[in-house]
């Protein structure tokens, strides 16, 4: 116990500024622990599972980066129009001393703990694990080298450019100033590469028979969805400026090493051995791939490929984004929801649609009523859906986020390989997401995107409908150079909705819809286009219900989707409570 009590304090102080010399420079000890700890599976096995320990801290994923990082984009808004700490988040207009984030232990120093437990586990694991001739310890050092690239991966989609960390602290490393993110960039993508060569496929070996643990298709789409990134459009500061204040503009890396040129033939490659493998797949229906979510479903080898390791008893997941429900007298969920206007821009066939737009909402008793035509819910997140272990009430719901599916490494593939000229292999791979949410429609629709042009544009909608309420939309417009304008865009919608004009003068002229309760909620009639009343006693009319107050609740809320430039302020700044423990070493960029 000793052992691990030395290693995981060392991890520690990589996220506070402000330990001693003398501690960090106690070779002798650490020396000794790392030849016993390294050299044995089960103890180095202990140590890997510290990486991930991490996200469960009370203000790392689960209470703090989780919950606000990925809104406001097209899709996800943040319900309350009530200016405070938390909508100046979602809002791009955030302040560096933030009460939500601007702490000790906060997400910005908690994921640097997990870094440096990693930088500490790939150290002895290459000294002592014998990788060459040991599968398990390979094993071991590729999932500690896949999970150090996605905790750099989300530093940087927060927070733009942070100090690079790859080996353990010591006292002359303990203060760095920031690096350009391509530094990271290349290490990190190196890093993947290296990693792929010692991890299994899912379901191949016992340590990857859950999702809650690498694997090499996982490791691959990370590869992918970083140099997406790397190679995309973003606030950069000018060369050789990062860490001097500079403002930064909106460009791609001068570095031609991540270049779509270079970066995008192994990205294709990557990605195509993912669907060669056959080690994922799609779900044929996709409620039933979330009510398995919902039901803590790890097994892998179907369509999920990595979740967020959470304990059975940590997270709040549902807690925050699932349809807003009264449990035990207090209401739970419902922080974030689809844009208003989101639900109208599926396909009526579409079995997607319902699942991830929802109108409806539990009152006490569970009772069930419509919501306000502004507060849209993410179906796909169901307190109702959680047979397995029932959410009861507190502050945790033990549910584990999704970070990659087999559907997005398809829409990747696709993506890219038209980037290369590829449109019939695009083709191809679209075709396989869209046929899953639409049947037979997907044929006649893929079939006509038969230009370079038409592919990307039908790519960037297939994602919105694809992953809503998974908060991949916010780094995807950003690398897209599509942040304000689609921000602005979704607004805009939203008006043309609540005046029944414009792309929704297809509904009720008065804005009437009728509904019912059945046993998954409300059912709606008046959405799709029905202008006179259903048949029947069940149904109650709700007179009016998007149009009413169009004009105040319509202003009102299109102003607060944000309140700062979003193209400025797509990052967070590094907050008070570090910069002011960095004796000097950190200072924020991007106008903070």
């Amino acid at each position: 116990m000793k052992k691990f009590a030395y290693i995981l304090m060392i991890a520690l102080a990589a996220s506070l500024y402000s330990c001693g010399d003398d501690f960090l420079d106690s070779e002798t000890k650490s020396a000794f622990d790392e030849t016993v700890v390294f050299s044995n599976y089960t103890l180095a096995e202990y140590n890997v599972f510290s990486i991930s320990e991490t996200f469960g801290h009370t203000n790392n994923y689960r209470g703090r980066f989780l919950p606000w990082y990925g809104f406001n984009t097209d899709i996800e808004w943040y319900v309350s129009t009530t200016i405070d700490a938390k909508s100046e988040i979602a809002t791009y207009d955030i302040k560096t001393n933030n009460s939500q984030l601007n702490l000790d232990n906060g997400p910005y120093n908690e994921i640097y703990a997990g870094i440096e437990r990693a930088n500490i586990c790939i150290n002895g694991l290459r000294k002592y694990g014998d990788i060459e001739n040991k599968a398990d310890m390979a094993y071991l050092l590729g999932e500690s080298l896949t999970l150090r690239a996605f905790l750099y991966y989300e530093l940087l989609k927060a927070w733009g450019d942070v100090p690079a960390r790859f080996a353990p602290i010591t006292s002359e490393t303990i203060y760095l100033p920031k690096s350009d993110r391509d530094v990271i960039y290349k290490q990190i993508l190196a890093d993947l590469d290296e990693a792929a060569g010692y991890l299994p496929w899912p379901a191949t070996t016992a340590a990857t028979m859950t999702t809650d643990r690498v694997n090499k298709a996982f490791a691959h789409g990370l590869y992918a969805r970083i140099a997406l990134a790397a190679s995309g459009y973003a606030l950069r500061p000018e060369d050789g400026a990062v860490g001097t204040g500079d403002a930064g503009s909106i460009r791609l890396s001068s570095d031609a090493e991540l270049s779509k040129e270079v970066l995008y033939p192994k990205v294709l490659e990557k990605l195509q051995e993912v669907i060669a493998s056959n080690s994922a797949s799609l779900y044929g229906n996709y409620e039933q791939l979330w009510r398995d979510f919902n039901n803590f479903d790890l097994t892998a080898g179907k369509e999920t490929l990595f979740v967020i390791p959470f304990s059975d008893s940590r997270g709040r997941w549902n807690y925050t984004f699932a349809v807003r429900t009264n449990i035990s007298g207090s209401n739970r969920a419902g922080t974030v929801g689809p844009a208003p206007s989101l639900y109208f821009d599926y396909k009526k066939e579409d079995q997607r649609r319902d699942l991830s737009c929802v109108n409806f909402k539990y009152e006490k008793d569970g009772v069930v009523e419509p919501a306000n035509i502004e507060n849209w819910y993410f179906g796909k997140y169901r307190f109702q859906w959680m047979e397995k272990a029932p959410y009861t009430g507190g502050n945790d719901d033990g549910i584990k986020p999704i970070v990659m599916r087999y559907s997005d490494i398809l829409l990747m593939a696709a993506e890219v390989a038209n980037e290369l000229e590829q449109l019939s292999t695009a083709q191809g791979y679209l075709k396989e997401v869209r046929k899953r949410a639409t049947g037979a429609e997907a044929e006649s629709y893929v079939a006509a995107l038969n230009s370079k042009k038409k592919m990307f544009d039908a790519i960037v909608e297939e994602r919105k409908l694809e992953f809503v309420g998974e908060f991949l939309r916010k780094g995807d417009l950003i690398r897209w150079n599509m942040l304000k304008d689609k921000l602005d865009e979704s607004i805009q919608n939203y008006r043309d909705l609540k005046s029944v004009s414009g792309n929704y003068a297809y509904l009720n002229s008065e804005g009437d819809v009728w509904y019912r309760e059945t046993a998954e909620g409300l059912e709606f009639y008046g959405m799709n286009g029905e202008r006179v009343a259903p048949e029947g006693e069940e149904w109650i009319k709700k007179g009016g219900y998007i149009t009413k107050d169009s004009e105040g609740q319509t202003e009102e809320r299109a102003s607060t989707v944000y309140t700062a430039n979003p193209n400025t302020h797509m990052y967070w700044p590094i907050f008070d409570a570090t910069i002011i423990n960095s004796q000097g070493s950190l200072v924020n960029d991007f106008g903070y």
